[in-house]
C-alpha cells in the first residue's frame, strides 16, 4: 500500500504558506519498496538525523511497511544499500506493567510496538508518530542534537494506582554490529552519556560515537542500568562487550518518572564523534532550553530549508501537484547527505572541512554532486576540500566513506570524476595542483588493500591497457573481479585526469592520459552476440572479459540485467558491477561518437540502445542507467531521450511512498528525477548538459556564486505532456541549435527558450549540434569556460 501522510502532532503544527515550497515536500517519497530514503528530521547536510527506526525496511531508519517501532535513534544515512546504517543509542518510551521494572520489555524486538501509520508526520526538519499503545513522539534537530517530546498518555495498575513513565536508552545500532559501550547514569540528574564501537553498514574497520542525553519536563523517580530482560537501580554506570562466541548482549540504561500534567517528557540528545563531553556540549550550546526550544528548533530547521530551496523557482501553470512534490521531495534528498562533520573528526587535526558518508561516489559523482554544484557550490567546494584533506591523511582519495570508516571501492576511482567536475565548472577555493596530485596518486600507484581506496591492477592497466580477467596482481589486493567495468571506469577516469592536467599546462602528461583514456576499446570482441531465451538480439559487438594473455574469456552479455542475476561485490561477483555488459555497452562518456562508431553507426546505436530499453534489459534502478537514457543525444535524437525520461518520470520516480526504482543512494534518484524535470541532463566531468524539455513552463535557477539567474522556458507547454520535443530553441534571444550546453548556461544567468511540438522534429540533429566527444575532438581537451 502507498501512504500519502498528512496529519499534523497536535497544536505543534506549523501551517505551510501556499507559496511556501516545504508544503510540497515530502520525506516520505521512496522510503518503501527497498528507496531506502530518510524519513526524518535532518538539516541540510546535517549530522544529527532523528527517526523512529522499524523492525522491517530499517536501512533509513523508517519506512511505512507495516513494521514494529524498535526505537528512536539520532544518526542516519539516507538511501543506501548494503546494510542498514548507524541508529545508535535508540530511546523507547514505554509503562511497566503493574509498576514493576522488570515487567518492562527491555530487548529491541520484544518492546518494539506497532505504528499509527496515518499519524505519521514527516516535513523538513520534523518528524512524529502515535504508537497503537497511545505513546507519542515527535522530533526534531539541529546540527549535533536531536530534541524529542514524548507524550504518555495516563496509565495505571490493576487496581488504579497511576503508572510511572518509563524511557529506555539501548546500546545498540540499527544492525546490531555494537562490539563495545559504555553507559553512565547521573543518579540525580538523570543525564545518560557514553559511547559505543560499532561496524559501518558498508566498508571496513570500526568507529566510535558519543552520545549524552538529557530530559526536562517531568520529576526523576529512578534511574539505573539494564541487561538482557532485567534491570536495576544499581550500578550507576556499565561497560558491555561481546561475549562468549561473539554473543550480542542487549543492555543500556533508564529512567523512570513522575508523569507530568501535560503528559509530556523532552529528551535532549546530543551527539558527538569526539567525546561523550563534546556530546553534551554539541547539545547545550544548539539547544540550551530545551523545555522551551521545540518550536524555535524546528522553525529554524525549515529556514535552513528554505534558503536551500530559495536559487529555484518554477512556473507551474496546469501541472499536477503531485508533480510538485515529486519535483520538491527530489531535490530535498540531495542534500541529506554527504553529511558535515566538520569540528567532529577524531581521525586528524585539520583546518579544512570534514564531510562524510559519501555513500558511495560511485553513485554520487553521476548526478547527485553535480546538481550541487549549480545550487549549493560553496558546499561542493567545502566538499571537495574535505576529499582532499581525507587524500593528505590517509593517502587515498576515498570512492565510499561512511562513519569515519573507508567504503568498499564499487568501480574506478570515481572521486577523480568529482574533482574534474567542479574544475571544468570553475569551482573557486580548491587548490587544483593538490587536486591532480591526488588524481596521478590514483592513477598511478596501487595500494595494498584497494578494496576500500585507489584503483587495483594498475601493473597490468599500464602495460596491456586493459584489466584482465583473474588478473595476476601481487601489488595489491581486492575482489579481483569487474574487469570489464573497471576497465570502462579506469578510461573514463583518466580521461578526467587529462581534462585536469591540460588545463594546467601540462601536455606531456595530458597526452599520456588521453591514451589511457582509449583503453575501453581494448575489452571490444566485435563477433559476440547475444541472446535472450535463445533468440538472438541481431546485434554483434560487445564488451567481454579478456585473459592476460589477451585471448578471450565470456560473460553473456545479458548476466547482471534485470533478466538474470544481480552482480554485487559479494552476491554473483562478475566482470560487471551492479549491471550487464549490455549497459556497460553505452558507458564511454568520454567519447560516445567513437562507441557509436564502433557499435556500427548512429542508426545501429540507436537500434540498440531501443533494444535494451524495451527489451527488459535496462535496470532503471540502478545509477548506471542514468546517462544511458540520454544517450540519443550523442546519436543525433534528442527528441528520443525526451521519450525514454517521459517513460520513466513519473511511472517509476513519482511521489509516493514506493516512487523510487531502487535505493536513493543519497540522492542520487532524486537527482535524476531534478535534472530530468528541468530539462538538463549532466556528463558528469565535463562541461556539458543535454538539453531536453523541462516538467514546467519555465525554470528558473540563480547560481550563488554570481547571482545571475539563468531561465529555461517553454512555448507551446503542455501539462498533459504530449508537447515534450524541442522544434527550435533560442539562447538570450538568438538561434540555437546545438543539443547541450555548458555550464556558463547558470554561472552567466542565460536564457533558453523552447518551442514545442508533439512530434520529434530536426533541432539538436546536425553532426555540429552533438555533445562533444573524445574522438571528434583534435585537442581531446572539454572546453573548459
Amino acid at each position: 500500500m502507498e501512504w500519502l501522510y498528512v496529519l499534523a502532532f497536535g497544536s505543534l503544527a506549523l501551517a505551510a504558506n501556499n507559496s511556501d515550497v516545504l508544503q510540497y515536500v515530502n520525506p516520505l517519497v521512496g522510503t518503501d519498496n527497498g528507496g531506502n530514503a530518510f524519513a526524518g528530521a535532518t538539516l541540510p547536510y546535517g549530522m544529527a538525523k532523528a527517526v523512529a527506526d522499524v523492525s522491517g525496511q530499517n536501512t533509513g531508519g523508517f519506512s511505512p511497511d507495516g513494521t514494529n517501532i524498535t526505537g528512536f535513534s539520532h544518526m542516519h544515512d539516507s538511501g543506501t544499500g548494503g546494510n542498514p546504517s548507524m541508529g545508535q543509542f535508540p530511546l523507547f518510551p514505554q509503562y511497566c506493567p503493574e509498576g514493576i521494572l522488570d515487567n518492562c520489555k527491555f530487548a529491541k524486538y520484544d518492546r518494539a510496538v506497532n505504528p499509527v501509520l496515518d499519524s505519521v508526520v514527516a516535513k523538513p526538519g520534523y518528524f512524529s508518530l502515535d504508537l497503537e499503545n497511545g505513546i507519542s513522539a515527535e522530533m526534531t534537530v539541529t546540527e549535533h542534537a536531536a530534541l524529542y517530546n514524548f507524550y504518555y498518555p495516563p496509565n495505571s495498575t490493576s487496581n488504579g494506582t497511576a503508572l510511572n513513565p518509563i524511557m529506555l536508552l539501548d546500546l545498540t545500532d540499527i544492525y546490531d554490529t555494537r562490539q563495545n559501550a559504555t553507559i553512565i547514569v547521573d543518579p540525580s540528574t538523570s543525564r545518560i552519556k557514553g559511547n559505543g564501537t560499532f561496524l559501518p553498514s558498508f566498508g571496513a574497520g570500526s568507529y566510535v560515537l558519543n552520545f549524552c542525553v538529557d530530559f526536562a519536563g517531568a520529576s526523576i523517580v529512578d534511574n539505573g542500568v539494564w541487561v538482557n530482560s532485567r534491570a536495576g537501580s544499581e550500578p550507576k554506570q556499565l561497560f558491555v562487550t561481546r561475549g562468549f562466541n561473539l554473543f550480542y548482549l542487549q543492555s543500556g540504561g533508564w529512567v523512570e518518572f513522575q508523569r507530568p500534567a501535560n503528559g509530556t517528557i523532552t529528551a535532549r540528545v546530543g551527539v558527538s564523534w569526539i567525546s561523550p563531553d563534546k556530546a553534551c556540549s554539541n547539545a547545550e550550546n544548539e539547544i540550551p532550553s530545551p523545555l522551551t526550544s521545540f518550536n524555535a528548533t524546528r522553525s529554524r530547521a525549515e529556514d535552513a530549508w528554505r534558503k536551500q530551496f530559495a536559487p529555484i523557482s518554477l512556473t507551474t501553470t496546469g501541472v499536477n501537484s503531485s508533480m510538485l512534490t515529486n519535483f520538491w521531495s527530489a531535490l530535498y534528498r540531495t542534500m541529506i547527505s554527504p553529511q558535515d562533520y566538520t569540528g567532529e573528526n577524531p581521525l586528524w587535526s585539520s583546518a579544512e572541512p570534514y564531510f562524510d558518508s559519501f555513500y558511495c561516489i560511485w553513485d554520487e559523482f553521476r548526478v547527485q554532486l553535480p546538481f550541487l554544484t549549480i545550487v549549493d557550490p560553496t558546499q561542493v567546494t567545502r566538499m571537495i576540500r574535505s576529499l582532499l584533506d581525507t587524500y593528505q591523511h590517509e593517502g587515498w582519495l576515498p570512492d565510499c566513506r561512511m562513519s569515519l570508516c573507508k567504503g568498499w571501492t564499487q568501480g574506478g576511482s570515481n572521486a577523480d570524476v568529482v574533482l574534474v567536475d567542479a574544475y571544468v565548472k570553475n569551482l573557486t577555493g580548491i587548490d587544483w595542483n593538490l587536486a591532480k596530485e591526488a588524481i596521478v596518486n590514483d592513477a598511478e600507484n596501487e595500494p595494498i588493500d584497494w578494496s576500500n581506496e585507489g584503483r587495483g591492477g594498475l601493473q597490468s592497466w599500464k602495460s596491456l591497457n586493459y584489466i584482465p580477467y583473474l588478473d595476476y596482481d601481487y601489488l595489491g589486493f581486492g575482489t579481483n573481479s569487474r574487469s570489464i567495468s573497471r576497465t570502462l571506469e579506469y578510461s573514463y577516469n583518466d580521461f578526467c585526469l587529462a581534462t585536469l592536467v591540460g588545463g594546467l599546462k601540462s601536455e606531456d602528461e595530458r597526452t599520456k592520459y588521453l591514451a589511457r583514456a582509449s583503453s575501453w576499446r581494448n575489452l571490444f570482441k566485435a563477433d559476440q552476440t547475444s541472446s535472450i531465451n535463445g533468440n538472438d538480439s541481431g546485434f554483434v559487438g560487445f564488451f567481454q572479459p579478456k585473459f592476460q594473455n589477451k585471448t578471450w574469456g565470456f560473460q553473456d552479455p545479458i548476466a547482471c540485467s534485470p533478466l538474470a542475476n544481480f552482480c554485487s561485490l559479494t552476491s554473483n561477483p562478475s566482470e560487471t558491477f551492479e549491471s550487464s555488459v549490455w549497459e556497460y555497452q553505452f558507458y564511454v562518456p568520454h567519447d560516445m561518437a567513437g562507441n557509436i562508431e564502433l557499435l556500427g553507426g548512429p542508426d545501429q546505436f540507436i537500434a540498440r540502445l531501443d533494444y535494451f530499453f524495451s527489451s527488459g534489459l535496462a535496470d532503471i534502478s540502478n545509477e548506471p542507467v542514468f546517462l544511458t537514457v540520454y544517450s540519443y543525444h550523442y546519436a543525433g535524437r534528442p527528441a528520443l531521450s525526451t521519450k525514454r525520461a517521459h517513460g520513466y518520470v513519473p511511472a517509476y520516480f513519482n511521489a509516493t511512498t514506493t516512487g523510487l526504482p531502487g535505493n536513493d543512494d543519497s540522492g542520487a534518484m532524486g537527482a535524476f528525477t531534478i535534472f530530468t524535470m528541468i530539462g538538463l541532463f549532466p556528463n558528469p566531468g565535463q562541461n556539458v548538459y543535454l538539453i531536453s524539455a523541462p516538467f514546467f513552463e519555465s525554470v528558473s535557477i540563480t547560481y550563488p556564486g554570481t547571482n545571475h539567474t539563468s531561465t529555461i522556458r517553454n512555448t507551446n507547454f503542455d501539462p498533459t505532456y504530449t508537447n515534450v520535443y524541442i522544434q527550435n530553441a533560442t539562447l538570450n534571444g538568438k538561434p540555437y541549435t546545438k543539443n547541450w550546453i555548458g555550464h556558463e548556461f547558470f554561472t552567466q544567468g542565460m536564457t533558453l527558450e523552447l518551442t514545442l511540438g508533439s512530434n520529434e522534429s530536426s533541432w539538436g540533429t546536425a553532426d555540429e549540434d552533438l555533445p562533444p566527444s573524445l574522438s571528434t575532438n583534435s585537442t581531446g581537451q572539454m572546453r573548459i569556460f
